[in-house]
């Protein structure tokens, strides 16, 4: 084994606890988290508390293994400097533009670990940069904060956009707003400052809009864009000729983007008519996009069709990590908890691209269940800290790329995957109508169950 002998006995229990704490200290040691704090704090500083002991702190709440920040600081009474006050100070003034940085900077140090490992996913478009954009509303707090206290509606921390690489599963960048009510479309602007040639962004209907179609275009990029039934689009020619797809058929003709009654923006527009109706009852997916016609009809249609992938990381965001601590009302603490658990979501990318180098591609996106992924973290991890002490993971900072993977691949290879097979439901039942019992508010379990036996002997 490439680790010390202390190690051992977690390598052989839960190598998955090692791969995740050793990928946060060589990904983001505490060094470099500090000095990212600095170069982008404009009004914070440091006086006692250390933004690494703060991003440490939220990683044991979003990671499940305290259920809220106040049982996470008496874990870590003794190594922190300060009070319990202080910290949710502290949490309640981290800048927007340092949580987006700490994604940013996450997103760097281990796209490098995921490419070295050879854990890279199969390339959806060759030769252009896939990019996945979608907005995230963050639940609703708990009231605590004085003013929300006396009104029963929920009150809203903040919205953000978050960008996905495909290829890599990470979140490489987020744009974060306190205003909970705010649209998506108003960080349209900052978003389009991240373009950059040959990206192709792929996003729903909510981005479909004259400016963000326009800035992309004029940036070099590239998009495929569900159509918003505000914009408006007009062609004069006809529909070709319907191409065969896994869902549908699609069918495509040059077309125009139209802002009062002018001209702004030449497009292929693509119609993919579904064999089966969507969720919400549609039957006909309208799209834009302006990628060359090197890539055909039907390439456009898979790579929107693949757009689920984010509300894939969405969901684990959601259910596997805490990505919404409903204990946090102050919005910049809401964000950087959000965008803490975007980090940890990186790093459990380093994780399955390192599953994937060992295991192969397919076998890990089919069988393993980022759940179980998840469940076991929380399962093993804080008794691992106990057991090997913080000092002895300062091995990772200093290791070499190339001995890190070396590292994530044993360790990969020590994982048996039954223990995190995915479990596919068939698709659920309509739900029955239920019986509203005005004089009988509350059923006896066993009163039903025994009156379930009598209809079955009588059958």
């Amino acid at each position: 084994m490439l680790l010390d002998p202390l190690f051992e006995r977690f390598v052989q229990g839960s190598p998955l606890s090692v791969m995740v704490r050793g990928t946060l200290e060589h990904a983001l040691p505490a060094e470099a988290l500090d000095s990212l704090f600095e170069q982008t704090a404009q009004r914070q500083y440091t006086h006692e508390l250390l933004f690494s002991s703060l991003v440490d702190l939220m990683s044991l709440v979003v990671c499940g293994v305290h259920p809220h920040v106040q049982a996470a600081f008496q874990d870590r009474a003794e190594r922190l400097p300060v009070t319990l006050k202080s910290v949710y100070e502290k949490l309640q003034r981290v800048e927007p533009a340092v949580s987006t940085a700490l994604v940013q900077f996450a997103a760097e140090r281990c796209a490098p670990l995921i490419r070295d490992l050879g854990g890279t996913r199969s390339d959806w478009l060759p030769g252009y940069r896939i990019k996945i954009v979608d907005g995230n509303h963050l639940g609703a707090s708990q009231h605590r904060i004085q003013e929300t206290r006396s009104r029963s509606a929920a009150p809203l921390p903040g919205m953000s956009l978050v960008v996905l690489d495909p290829a890599l599963m990470l979140a490489v960048d987020v744009l974060v707003c306190e205003n909970g009510h705010a649209q998506e479309r108003s960080l349209f602007p900052e978003l389009l400052g991240r373009v950059e040639a040959d990206d192709v962004w792929i996003a729903d209907r909510n981005f479909c809009t004259v400016d963000f179609l326009q800035g992309v275009a004029q940036r070099q990029g590239f998009f495929v864009i569900r159509q918003h039934a505000s914009l408006t689009v007009v062609s004069e020619e006809k529909w070709g000729e319907a191409q065969d797809t896994d869902t549908g058929w699609v069918a495509e003709r040059p077309a125009t983007v139209q802002r009062d009654g002018a001209d702004v923006l030449a497009v292929r527009w693509l119609r993919l008519r579904l064999q089966q109706r969507t969720r919400d009852g549609e039957t006909e997916v309208w799209l834009l996009t302006n990628l060359p016609e090197a890539v055909d009809a039907e390439t456009v249609a898979f790579l929107y069709r693949r757009r689920w992938t984010v509300e894939t990381m969405f969901q684990e965001l959601t259910q596997h990590l805490g990505c919404e601590v409903n204990t946090l009302g102050y919005p910049k603490a809401a964000l950087f908890a959000f965008c803490v658990a975007l980090v940890a979501y990186n790093v459990l990318a380093v994780v399955k691209a390192a599953l994937r180098s060992v295991h192969g591609e397919d076998t890990v996106e089919q069988e393993v269940s980022g759940y179980y992924l998840a469940l076991e973290l929380t399962r093993v991890y804080a008794g691992m800290m106990i057991a090997i002490p913080e000092e002895h993971w300062e091995v990772f900072q200093g290791m070499r790329p190339q001995h890190m993977v070396r590292v994530l691949r044993q360790l990969a290879g020590k994982m048996a995957l039954a223990r995190y097979r995915k479990h596919r439901r068939p698709p659920k039942k309509p739900a029955p109508k239920r019986i509203h019992e005005k004089d009988q508010p509350h059923l006896a379990t066993a009163e039903l169950l025994e009156e379930r036996k009598r209809l079955r002997n009588k059958q």
